[in-house]
C-alpha cells in the first residue's frame, strides 16, 4: 500500500496530535502513524496518571492544612478509588476517544512501527507484517519522543524494574518502594506511592533534589517527602538488585555497603530518545541520537527543509506543554514554507519556538508543590546578565495565610538589571504551580518592573507575592 499526504507525522502522543490537527486546519493533508496509543506517553503513563495519582493525597492535606476542616479529615486515602480514579482518565491504556477524535478532525491514522525510509517517504510496519508506505508532499515530522533511561545497575533488568509507565500504572500498593532518582519523576512518584501507604526510600546519588533548579526547590521537596514519611539517602547509588524467586521480594545493594529489601524498585534517572529504529540511517543521520532542530523545528542536519522534530526527541524542552507550543510553531513554519514563503526566525513570529530559550515553565506536583520558569540565577550568571534576586517568603502574605494555617513557601525572582526585566522565577508551596503563570507572561513579554508595579494583584490572594517582591526590589 502506499499513500501521499502533505504532511506524514511520526507519534501520536501530544505533539504529533497538534502537528496533524493544525495542518489539517490550514487545508493540508495529514495522516499520523502510531505504533502504541494514540494519546502518547503522556496521556496513559505520564503526566495524566502521575498528576491523577497526586491529586488525592494533596487534596487531603489541603483540608487538614484549615482548622475546622481538618476535624472532618479523619481516614487516610482510599487506595482502590484513587487508583480506579486514575483509570477513569486513562482508559487503562484504551485509546478509543483519541482516534475517534483524529478520525473527527479529518487526521488519517495508520497503526504501526514507522521508520524513515529516505526523503519524505515513511514505511509503516503493522501489527500482521504488513508493509504501508506513505509519502509526504510537504515534510515528516518526527514525534516518537523519549523512553526511560536505565541506570548502569547490575541485575536492574532482570527484576521487573518499574519506570515511569509501571509506577503510574500499577494496580497495588507496593509496601515498600525504593526509588533511584533525584528528579522531578522519582520526587513526585515517591509522593504519591507514600500517600498512597507504601514505605519509600530514595536513593539519591546527588547531594540535593532537583539539581538543575535554585537550590531552595530541592530543599523545599526534600523537607516535604521528609515529613511525609519518605527516607531520602543522599549520595547513595544502588549497584546490584536481585528478586528473590520465592518471596518476589527485592534486594538492592548500595554503594555504602547496605541492602535494602522492598517490593518493587523504581528507576526514574533520565530519558533518552525513541529513534534506535527509526531509519535514520536512510537520511544520512545516526540511530539512536537526538534530532537537534532550529526554532522552527526543522532537523539542521538534513537539506531540503522537509524534515521536522518536535518535543522530546529534539531534546530542547522535554516537557509535554513545550511539545505542544513547538507542534504550532513547526506546523506554521510548514504552511509558510509551504505558501513560498521563508519561515525566517527571530522577531517572535508563530513559526519560532523562541520561548524553548527563554520561558520554559516547569511544574512539579510534590508536597509542597514547586515551580519555576525562565533562567536560575546561576544559568543568568553564566550568561553574562547583570543579575540581581529578590526573594520573599510567601508565608507572610496575607492570602497565604488565610490559604492554609501552616503555608510555607518561597518565591525567587532573578532580573537582568540592565533591562529591568525578569529573566527567572521559581515559587514553592500551595498553588505554586498555577501561580507559575504570571511569571510566564512577564518574561516573555519581557515587561519592565517598574510597569509590573502597576499590575495590581486582588487582595486577600497569593497572588499578593508580586506586590511584595516588587517592593523587596525596592519600587
Amino acid at each position: 500500500m502506499e499513500d501521499t499526504y502533505d504532511v506524514v507525522v511520526v507519534g501520536g502522543g501530544p505533539a504529533g496530535e497538534v502537528v496533524a490537527d493544525r495542518t489539517v486546519r490550514s487545508g493540508l493533508t495529514a495522516v499520523v502513524v502510531e505504533a502504541e496509543a494514540v494519546g502518547g506517553e503522556c496521556s496513559y503513563r505520564a503526566c495524566v496518571p502521575s498528576k491523577a495519582l497526586l491529586r488525592p493525597g494533596a487534596a487531603r492535606a489541603a483540608a487538614r492544612s484549615v482548622d475546622g476542616a481538618r476535624q472532618s479529615v479523619t481516614a487516610a486515602l482510599d487506595p482502590a478509588r484513587v487508583l480506579a480514579r486514575r483509570d477513569r482518565f486513562t482508559g487503562r491504556g484504551d485509546d478509543t476517544g483519541q482516534a475517534d477524535w483524529l478520525d473527527g478532525a479529518g487526521i488519517a491514522l495508520v497503526r504501526g512501527h514507522g521508520r524513515l525510509a529516505g526523503e519524505r517517504r515513511v514505511e509503516v510496519t503493522g501489527a500482521d507484517g504488513t508493509v504501508h508506505t506513505l509519502r509526504a508532499r510537504l515534510a515528516v515530522v518526527v514525534c516518537t519522543g523519549t523512553e526511560p533511561a536505565l541506570p548502569p545497575v547490575e541485575g536492574l533488568d532482570r527484576i521487573g524494574v518499574w519506570t515511569n509507565r509501571q509506577a503510574t500504572t500499577a494496580d497495588a500498593v507496593p509496601e515498600r518502594l525504593v526509588v533511584i532518582g533525584g528528579g522531578a519523576v522519582a520526587c513526585e512518584m515517591a509522593t504519591a506511592w507514600r500517600s498512597l501507604g507504601s514505605s519509600v526510600t530514595l536513593l539519591v546519588r546527588d547531594q540535593a533534589l532537583l539539581t538543575g533548579w535554585e537550590p531552595c526547590a530541592g530543599e523545599e521537596v526534600t523537607r516535604g517527602l521528609s515529613d511525609l514519611g519518605v527516607t531520602i539517602r543522599f549520595g547513595v547509588s544502588a549497584v546490584r538488585v536481585a528478586r528473590d524467586a520465592d518471596t518476589r521480594t527485592v534486594t538492592v545493594n548500595t554503594d555504602d555497603g547496605t541492602a535494602l529489601v522492598c517490593d518493587e524498585v523504581l528507576a526514574a534517572v533520565g530519558r533518552r530518545p525513541r529513534t534506535a529504529d527509526l531509519g535514520l540511517d536512510s537520511v544520512g543521520l545516526p540511530a539512536g541520537d537526538w534530532l537537534p532542530v532550529d526554532d522552527t523545528c526543522r532537523v539542521t542536519a538534513v537539506e531540503g527543509a522537509w524534515l521536522y522534530a518536535v518535543g522530546d526527541v529534539n531534546h530542547r524542552a522535554p516537557l509535554t506543554h513545550m511539545a505542544k507550543y513547538q507542534a504550532r510553531a513547526c506546523t506554521a513554519a510548514i504552511a509558510e514554507r509551504a505558501a513560498g514563503r521563508p519561515a525566517v526566525t527571530g522577531g517572535r513570529q508563530p513559526w519560532s519556538a523562541e520561548a524553548d530559550h527563554i520561558a520554559v515553565p516547569q511544574a512539579v506536583f510534590t508536597r509542597p508543590e514547586v515551580a519555576s520558569v525562565g533562567l536560575t540565577e546561576r544559568a543568568a550568571r553564566e550568561a553574562g546578565l547583570a543579575v540581581r534576586t529578590v526573594e520573599y517568603r510567601i508565608d507572610d502574605v496575607a492570602g497565604a495565610a488565610l490559604h492554609a494555617d501552616d503555608y510555607r513557601g518561597h518565591a525567587k525572582l532573578v532580573v537582568d538589571e540592565t533591562r529591568g526585566v525578569v529573566v527567572g522565577c521559581t515559587l514553592t508551596g500551595p498553588l505554586a504551580t498555577e501561580l507559575i503563570h504570571t511569571a510566564t507572561v512577564a518574561i516573555v513579554g519581557e515587561v519592565p518592573l517598574e510597569r509590573l508595579w502597576h499590575a495590581v494583584p486582588a487582595f486577600p490572594t497569593v497572588s499578593e507575592v508580586w506586590l511584595r517582591l516588587l517592593e523587596a526590589y525596592g519600587l
